[in-house]
């Protein structure tokens, strides 16, 4: 849709205004000059691929730097959503009621975020359609339900997603967090080789040192310290099964980002349907995580224990920044989403430390947040020598 605006709003009166007074005058000309004239057209082409070149690149940058301030403003909220909320309860020693703390159940709130991601995209696709439920249908008959095979692929990476957090919630239960924070930043990594692999992106070796250089920078900023940091006692048989553990789910996301980011950029459907076929299968994902790991408290206190306005919040923010990610893997790349990721835990962090002063950084906080700006600044570095060398003809 959006570049269909775009194509409205070229200069396409100009270049036809320009093609007519060429006409007119081409019996006044000598034969080279009408042969000059043909060749306009060409220009006009270049002129419009251009300025579409132009505008899908303001898109990836302006994607970013809302996924780094949608990133920014979820982590800060997450900190006091998991304050407990108060909840009357039965008590059976004395028949009345007693007052109990819950938390919420984050596996729900992914639930319900998937919910809302779903009927936003309804809802976004219907106003395409102008509100004629006979398009809207058509659309969906036509990229979903007759491209039955296309449809199932989006569902791969929804069940890598539940494979992830299962891998994940066994890691956890296997090392400290030490260990699993760091092993986990090899994901950045994962998505880079994947993105070699299977998008045939090529990267040289600045770009591949830049990155070697962030997935180290992360892993000291979410090093935990000693203070915060627990100890678990395992033996060497588990502290393995939990490093596989972790490096299998850094390879399963780093799958599941570049295949969905090929989804994106290989077909013709339109990007909320694609959002909306992720949503789809993400809820089910999401439903099959709850029944794994929170069913009892589910059946005990119900799918919406520790709710209140704040869950809501973070409910949306994660609801919608799916739909900023899905934007970034399509104008920009799962590499480019790290980044705006990695800068975005470092911002959080100054504005706690700053500003709510529930946090004090460590100094391998600060050395981790100086190799993560400067592996930035070195992705991003484009050398000048091929852009100067037409001027020395």
């Amino acid at each position: 849709m959006l570049r269909e605006i775009f194509i409205r709003n070229t200069p396409k009166a100009r270049c036809a205004n320009l093609n007519c007074d060429s006409a007119h005058s081409a019996g006044e000309m000598s034969s080279s000059s009408t042969n000059l004239m043909l060749n306009m057209p060409v220009k006009k082409i270049s002129v419009t691929a251009g300025t579409a070149s132009t505008q899908a690149n303001n898109l990836k940058w302006v994607s970013l730097v809302v996924l780094i301030a949608q990133t920014t403003a979820l982590v800060l909220i997450l900190r006091y959503s998991r304050l407990p909320a108060k909840k009357l309860v039965p008590d059976g020693n004395t028949g009345g009621v007693q007052e109990e703390e819950l938390r919420y159940l984050s596996s729900t709130a992914v639930v319900m975020a998937e919910i809302i991601k779903f009927f936003t995209c309804i809802i976004v696709l219907l106003m395409n359609n102008r509100w004629n439920f006979n398009r809207f249908y058509n659309e969906l008959n036509t990229d979903i339900f007759q491209k039955s095979k296309d449809t199932l692929k989006v569902g791969v990476p929804a069940l890598l997603y539940v494979i992830q957090n299962n891998l994940l919630f066994l890691a956890l239960s296997k090392l400290d967090a030490a260990t699993y924070q760091v092993t986990y930043q090899l994901k950045i990594l994962t998505t880079a080789f994947c993105s070699v692999t299977m998008l045939g992106k090529r990267l040289d070796g600045v770009k591949w040192i830049s990155l070697i250089l962030l997935t180290a920078g992360v892993a000291l900023v979410q090093l935990p310290s000693d203070s915060s940091s627990k100890k678990v006692k395992t033996d060497e048989a588990d502290r393995m099964v939990g490093l596989f553990a972790v490096v299998a789910a850094c390879c399963s996301s780093g799958f599941a980002g570049v295949y969905f980011e090929k989804i994106l950029k290989t077909s013709v459907v339109s990007l909320w349907v694609r959002n909306l076929q992720l949503a789809f299968f993400s809820i089910f994902g999401g439903f099959l995580m709850t029944w794994l790991y929170d069913r009892e408290a589910v059946n005990k206190y119900g799918f919406f224990q520790g709710y209140n306005w704040i869950i809501w919040v973070v409910v949306l923010l994660q609801a919608y920044g799916g739909l900023v990610i899905a934007l970034v893997v399509k104008y920009a790349d799962n590499i480019l989403k790290g980044f705006a990721v990695s800068l975005s835990i470092l911002l959080s962090s100054f504005i706690s430390w700053f500003f709510l002063s529930d946090f004090e950084p460590t100094l391998a906080f600060m050395a981790g947040s100086a190799v993560v700006i400067g592996s930035t600044f070195l992705y991003g570095y484009e050398p000048k020598t091929a852009l100067q060398s037409p001027h020395k003809a």
